[in-house]
């Protein structure tokens, strides 16, 4: 498995059309991609371009992607694949139409899929999991071998990344100011809530700590 590098900028590919938006730097890229929850994971396949919300993990400068080992993604190698996260944090509401937007987090990372095998396979699905719920993986069985034959796993390993951030209120013209509109942010959170057990729990099962840390993490 790729191990842990040292903070270094990851080199940019795109020019930003709002270039004070953009960050470049491994902190922010890797901040954003540890605190979100799915991604949206881009390919062609048989000449036609597919997004596909997954699940995912980073370790070190790579991610990982799991699905059943029959399915497009699982068996992608040796091909370009690009993911996007992206974390809404608000709703601006502008004076006027032209300047609404919104306040998120985004990141894009580019890479080549890798199809993954062998000690780097169990390590992967294991991130993944715990990438979810921290420390579940400890907390549940073993995987089985019918179950390993039917899960793939694909790497992605960050050639290229990105971030756009926006903060803060709307930015209206001056004139417009004076209007007496209402206009602010509309906050957009994300919580976890308290898990409802399925029928098979008993009764006097405690709630896992995976979802616990899971809370503190998406906070």
């Amino acid at each position: 498995m790729p191990p842990e590098t040292e903070t270094r900028t990851l080199p940019a590919y795109v020019r930003a059309r709002q270039p004070k938006r953009a960050r470049y730097d491994e902190e922010t890229i890797h901040g954003i991609l540890d605190t979100g929850l799915v991604g949206h994971v881009g390919f062609v396949a048989d000449g036609r371009p597919m997004v596909i919300p997954m699940a995912y993990a980073r370790v070190g400068r790579t991610l990982y992607l799991h699905g059943a080992s029959k399915t497009r993604v699982a068996r992608l190698d040796a091909v370009p694949m690009c993911m996007t996260v992206t974390q809404l944090t608000g709703i601006v509401a502008a004076r006027s139409g032209m300047h609404h937007s919104v306040n998120y987090r985004s990141a894009v990372v580019h890479g080549t899929a890798r199809h993954v095998e062998g000690e780097e396979y169990d390590a992967a699905l294991e991130a993944i999991t715990d990438h979810l719920l921290p420390g579940r993986t400890a907390e549940i069985r073993p995987m089985n071998a019918q179950e390993r034959k039917a899960t793939g796993v694909v790497a992605l390993d960050i050639d290229h990344a990105s971030a756009k951030v926006r903060t803060g209120p709307p930015v209206d013209d001056e004139e417009d100011h004076a209007l007496g509109l209402w206009a602010g942010v509309v906050p957009v959170t994300t919580a976890l809530g308290t898990g409802v057990q399925d029928a098979y729990t008993p009764e006097s099962a405690a709630e896992p700590a995976s979802i616990a840390a899971a809370r503190r993490k998406f906070a």
